[in-house]
């Protein structure tokens, strides 16, 4: 093995809907049925850390995701290098004195700091760091938005995963998906008070993948036409102007509500598709029961396609919502990764009955405190070694 070998790493995020895609009207491009909404969370807890290398002598493209060897022949991947590639050869046709990488075969390494597969969005964050990584190392100008046109065609929702903060995946209307791509709403600067607590239920690989659950609902659901056709183009407008006037009872009334109505499509599905379990069901049972207490939104939760809930909430409401998450789940893992939690006191307000609840200590296994964060960023951690394979 001789030669030079020209290598990137860059982290990307999750994110996490709280107006949900699903369906695709083109399921090769993977263009939805509905533009959609997320929040970015923070990489000190959840991100995809990936280094991108090529190099002359390298024979075929490899990709080793969490220490496993991987396909790239799948048509989501050769989809992305394919596009990538046609950008930097542009460069070197511009150029000729540019390495040509566009030739190269690349060497991809990626790890999760979560559970893949787990309904936390880890394809979202595997595509986007694949895409910026190859993209910097191709030293695209390309912009982000630019970027995730690429990114959605690996995995929808990695398209969002281009931006930080707060970002909306506009479905588009060309049939070639030039127009379907992520803009952000506003950036965590702007609203950065915004907390997620992500309550893992369960992280096995979900029993109905994304794909095959959202296609089935696409071709069978009377209900689907309506949501994609009425509420999301006005829950789009709402949500939108909430996230921009910080306006968090708005946000959360329709987080939760849009949450709902995406499990309801679901099961109106035929054969119907089940991701939440008893125990996402008492998590929305404790939220809608805190909230009612308070006469507000306190807490807003969210449910992707799998049993883990999601939580929003300000940090101005830290106390009362982690107080009663610690009351209720006190020895369940995750409390001791934040230091701040340990000055947190168990509380139950008035009107709760924590017995109601106590299935959750053996349903929930983990607690993830989070909040809004950036999009990708490049790092100097290295993945691979000086071979181009996995350290």
């Amino acid at each position: 093995m001789t030669g030079k070998i020209y290598s990137v790493s860059t982290t990307a995020p999750v994110n996490i809907a709280t107006l949900k895609y699903w369906g695709k009207r083109d399921t090769k491009l993977n263009l939805p049925t509905n533009s959609s909404i997320s929040v970015t969370l923070s990489q000190d807890d959840l991100r995809t850390l990936t280094t991108a290398c090529a190099a002359e002598y390298f024979e075929s493209d490899k990709l080793w995701v969490n220490g496993k060897e991987e396909s790239v022949h799948g048509p989501r991947l050769v989809a992305c290098f394919s596009e990538l590639r046609a950008l930097r050869k542009t460069l070197e046709d511009a150029n000729p004195e540019l390495p040509a990488l566009s030739k190269y075969h690349l060497h991809i390494v990626s790890e999760n700091n979560f559970p893949t597969a787990a309904g936390l969005a880890s394809s979202a964050a595997g595509f986007a760091a694949l895409v910026q990584a190859v993209a910097n190392l191709y030293e695209l100008p390309q912009s982000p938005e630019d970027l995730s046109r690429i990114a959605r065609q690996g995995s929808g929702s990695a398209c969002r995963s281009m931006f930080g903060g707060y970002v909306a995946w506009e479905m588009g209307r060309e049939a070639d998906g030039s127009d379907s791509r992520a803009v952000q709403i506003s950036t965590q600067e702007a609203w950065p008070d915004m907390k997620a607590a992500i309550l893992v239920i369960s992280a096995s690989k979900k029993e109905t993948s994304s794909t095959v659950g959202m296609q089935t609902t696409v071709n069978t659901s009377t209900l689907f036409k309506y949501r994609t056709e009425v509420v999301v183009p006005q829950r789009f407008k709402e949500m939108s102007e909430a996230i921009v006037n910080k306006d968090f009872e708005t946000f959360g009334k329709l987080t939760m509500i849009d949450s709902n109505q995406f499990h309801a499509v679901c099961l109106d599905s035929s054969p119907p598709v089940f991701y939440m379990n008893d125990t996402s069901r008492l998590v929305i049972g404790l939220i809608e029961k805190l909230n009612k207490i308070y006469g507000r939104v306190v807490a807003a939760y969210t449910f992707d396609a799998g049993p883990n809930s999601v939580l929003y909430y300000l940090k101005k409401d830290e106390l009362i919502v982690l107080g009663l998450l610690k009351a209720v789940m006190p020895d369940i893992g995750g409390w001791d990764m934040k230091s701040y939690t340990a000055s947190i006191a168990p509380a139950v307000p008035d009107g709760v009955d924590p017995c109601s609840f106590e299935a959750l200590r053996e349903g929930v296994s983990r607690i993830i405190l989070t909040g809004v964060g950036p999009g990708p960023q490049k790092t100097d951690e290295v993945l691979i070694d000086g071979n181009g394979l996995p350290k």
